[in-house]
């Protein structure tokens, strides 16, 4: 990718970005526990001071910006480039969050499913109704590690209800155009496994109920040391997953057909969005060098409910 341009850098390991219609990105910074402005040029302003660590954001369907908080990480920095090494000391569950822009108010919507706490929000996607799907990714405290699934929360205020136990790591998440779908990446596994819905937020065969040792098929496995992160879908449906270790994008057909990658110049690579008009620019964030990036892309992004339609 060769017009690679930088919008703006030294950004507290960026993630979740959402590409506004008027031009400016809503950047998630982990290890600043808060939601940054950016506009074209790079000024930039604090949207919400979130705590914790906002991990994963998208606008629904109240106006309201959306946030998994993965609920903090400890930091190793290397020069200023950072990388998460496990649970921030001061740790106390991870949480949706839900941010009035205008005011930067932040209110915490959930903090458990069914009296289970949530360990690390990650991902989250609106479907049309309104229901949000969101990914938790866990924690690891020395040798001890979460494990954790797939959420769904209705319109109208939940409850939230597990709809996938038990997947290991699960990062992104994202629809199908015709939402008949929906997508999860695993992070350690890099495995990007696709779930048939009959209704919306309802697996396929699953009566509504919690699937477990889950009913999905893997459409990708990436090769070596690769760990995949959070994605975006194509209009056309492929799905878009932001890869660390190899550091870019793997764009993978949604028929599971050969994976092509865009590399970027960053290791940690963990997000994409499209945004800019026909939504043919996709918004990257290179984490460990804390820098936001944008680049023409070959086909136009899917269109986002509540943000982009």
């Amino acid at each position: 990718m060769t017009e690679l341009r930088e919008i703006a850098s030294g950004l507290r390991f960026p993630e979740g970005p959402v590409a506004l219609p008027g031009g400016d990105v809503l950047v998630c910074e982990i290890a600043a526990g808060r939601i940054a402005r950016i506009a074209p040029d790079g000024a930039r302003t604090v949207a919400a001071q979130t705590g914790g660590g906002p991990n994963g954001a998208a606008l629904g369907p109240d106006g309201r910006l959306w946030v998994c908080n993965n609920g903090g990480m400890e930091w190793y920095d290397r020069g200023g480039r950072l990388f998460p090494t496990g649970c921030a000391r001061d740790y106390e569950g991870g949480s949706i969050q839900r941010v009035d822009l205008e005011t930067g108010a932040v209110e915490t919507v959930w903090r458990d499913c069914g009296g289970e706490p949530l360990k690390g929000p990650n991902d989250l996607v609106f479907d049309r109704t309104g229901g949000l799907w969101f990914t938790d990714n866990g924690k690891e405290r020395g040798r001890v590690r979460d494990v954790t699934g797939l959420f769904y929360a209705p319109a109208g205020g939940g409850p939230v209800r597990e709809a996938v136990w038990p997947l290991h790591a699960p990062n992104g998440v994202g629809l199908s155009p015709e939402e008949d779908r929906v997508y999860v990446a695993e992070t350690e596994t890099a495995r990007l496994i696709a779930f048939d819905l009959e209704a919306p937020g309802v697996i396929a065969g699953s009566g509504g109920k919690r699937v477990r040792g889950h009913r999905g098929r893997c459409l990708h496995g990436a090769p070596g040391l690769q760990f995949f992160d959070s994605l975006a879908v194509e209009a056309d449906g492929r799905i878009c997953v932001a890869t660390i270790h190899k550091g870019g994008v793997t764009v993978i057909p949604p028929d599971g057909g050969a994976a092509a990658h865009v590399p970027m110049p960053d290791p940690v690579t963990t997000n994409i969005a499209f945004g800019g008009e026909g939504l043919r620019t996709a918004f990257i964030t290179l984490s460990m060098s804390g820098r936001l990036v944008s680049a023409p892309w070959p086909r136009p992004g899917l269109p986002l409910n509540f943000l982009n339609r």
